[in-house]
């Protein structure tokens, strides 16, 4: 579920504006503001067009696991692409013998 603090966290990750993802999203500068200020709530259907705005922008929202939710960036195409070739370069997987 979108809270205020996560939808502000996500739009820093993701680095844009109230303004910018008020286009994205059809929603009013002032209700994104007032819903990450606390100060607001937004609609079940105001808070799925502000999360599908802010994860088509890269973010990857992270559901309760009794840690707490939370918010990430999602790998680029290239991220993806270097950390699967790196994976396939190891040798014989051993213990390292560090003291």
């Amino acid at each position: 579920m979108l809270t205020g603090p996560l939808s502000r966290a996500a739009r820093a990750l993701v680095q844009l504006t109230r303004e910018r993802i008020a286009a994205r999203s059809g929603l009013a500068v002032e209700a994104i503001e007032a819903f990450e200020r606390g100060l607001g709530d937004l609609g079940e259907d105001e808070k799925a067009r502000l999360a599908s705005a802010l994860e088509a922008a890269g973010a990857v929202f992270i559901p309760e696991n009794g840690g707490g939710a939370g918010v990430r960036l999602k790998f680029t195409r290239s991220e993806t692409r270097r950390i699967a070739t790196l994976e396939g370069e190891g040798g014989v997987v051993a213990d390292d013998e560090v003291p």
